[in-house]
């Protein structure tokens, strides 16, 4: 072999070896990476607890049951209310429909707080109930008000029974405040002329008219009701047509002037057998502010989906809706009539659109809060890094002040100085983006050693 043969390859050096930038390169990626995260935290842990205060004063998430105040167990407002109960039931909300008396002890139940929901007749608040503390979330569907008297004693209006002995309703239920209500319009009141008003209802109220007990009965009940069939009926029974129904509901702005068709009830017996004009109050859903707003879209297409068949007395669709409410509507239910269920709750259920709605309230403060501290980041990490580089140039600018004034009696301290700084630059990783200024600050350390090493020299010529 000629001594020109090339010599076989030593090992490479780390300035040769062209993988030795690489893990060097992975550092400061890490490294920037890591400035990253910890500039970025501040934002991060600033926005952490805006959205933390935002929680605190979000409307909690609603309850697992809400109870609602109905009527007795026969009656139309219960039977509604178990339907409720059981569309509610498919979104795992528990509905528990409690019986009462009427409307009368409905109201009680909503002023003492013992319930946030009830379904009472239109025209029945008591006197003195505070409408600001009651919203109305819709109107279900008209309940008549049957005046009825003896076929053998014909009656022709409400000034009749001046004088008689009446069965108004019980005490606690919607219809005794308004049969009072109308005869008193009509210039009959209890106590006055021999007028007698009795606590009956029902059943018991027809049975005092059929014995003679009572001169006649004033019954608020649903056209579907078996007890109405029942009513019509019986031969020994009449029921008033009051032709001053329109004149009763321009009065009273509860009551609708409506005509229950001749044969509507039934067409094989014909009943009724003519035209009967009446005035029917409008079942009311209310609720009290406290209420919690996800369970009115909940309740309201519940109702759609009992109600909107309409009946012997409505169109269908008409009910329910907000047209005659006694109470100022609730803008939650004013939106449903106008728009709809809203999107999350149509698609992602009550549960799920619950949580999706209260979160929404707290992305404002969120964003609010966010924006500027991302905002802030740019700069902020630019200081970081710039920041690590200028601590040296302070130790720089001192020395470079001290040749600058002259001051040679430590020139071998300032030189020691200066080299331990670029000793511990090398081990420095700085962003590639930075680097200019990192070679910047090498180069003008690497100045002002020179100038100390020649003031050294001119020292040492003196000398």
């Amino acid at each position: 072999m000629s001594d020109s043969s090339p010599a076989p390859p030593g090992p490479q050096t780390d300035d040769e070896c062209p993988t030795v930038a690489k893990p060097r390169l992975v550092d400061e990626l890490r490294e920037k990476q890591g400035d990253l995260a910890r500039t970025g935290g501040l934002a991060l842990v600033v926005s952490a607890i805006g959205f933390a205060v935002a929680f605190w004063f979000v409307e909690p998430p609603p309850p697992g049951e809400i109870a609602i105040a109905a009527g007795t167990a026969d009656g139309a407002y219960t039977a509604a209310a178990e339907c409720y109960a059981e569309s509610l039931a498919k979104s795992r909300v528990n509905l528990r429909v409690i019986e009462t008396a009427g409307s009368l002890e409905n109201y009680e139940l909503l002023a003492s707080g013992e319930v946030k929901l009830a379904i009472v007749q239109g025209g029945a608040a008591p006197d003195g109930a505070e409408a600001d503390k009651l919203e109305s979330l819709a109107t279900l569907f008209l309940e008549p008000l049957w005046v009825v008297h003896r076929a053998d004693d014909p009656k022709a209006t409400l000034r009749d029974f001046a004088g008689c002995r009446v069965a108004v309703g019980q005490l606690g239920s919607g219809a005794r405040p308004l049969a009072v209500r109308l005869l008193e319009a009509n210039g009959v009141a209890d106590g006055q002329d021999g007028t007698e008003l009795v606590a009956e209802s029902g059943p018991a109220a027809l049975e005092l008219v059929r014995r003679g007990d009572a001169d006649g009965a004033m019954l608020v009940l649903s056209a579907e009701s078996p007890l109405i069939a029942e009513l019509l009926a019986d031969t020994s029974l009449q029921v008033m047509s009051l032709d001053r129904s329109e004149a009763y509901a321009r009065r009273f702005h509860t009551l609708r002037a409506v005509t229950l068709h001749r044969g509507v009830v039934d067409l094989a017996a014909d009943l009724p057998r003519r035209d009967i004009q009446l005035v029917a109050p409008v079942a009311n859903l209310v609720a009290a502010p406290e209420l919690h707003d996800a369970f009115i879209p909940l309740l309201l297409e519940a109702a759609e989906k009992t109600h909107e068949a309409g009946g012997l007395l409505c169109d269908f669709g008409e009910h329910p809706g907000l047209d005659r409410v006694e109470f100022s509507p609730s803008p939650v239910a004013r939106h449903y009539f106008k728009n709809g269920p809203s999107f999350l709750q149509r698609y992602l259920g009550f549960w799920v659109a619950s949580l999706v709605e209260r979160a929404k309230i707290m992305i404002v403060p969120l964003i609010v809060l966010a924006l500027p501290m991302f905002k802030l980041w740019p700069p902020l990490y630019r200081w970081r890094i710039r920041s690590r580089i200028y601590q040296w140039y302070a130790l720089l600018r001192e020395t470079d002040q001290q040749l600058r004034l002259g001051e040679s009696a430590n020139l071998a301290g300032m030189a020691s100085r200066l080299e331990a700084v670029e000793r511990e630059l090398e081990r420095v990783s700085v962003p590639l983006s930075y680097m200019e200024e990192f070679y910047n600050l090498r180069l003008h350390i690497d100045l002002v050693l020179r100038r100390i090493e020649e003031r050294r020299a001119r020292s040492a010529d003196h000398a």
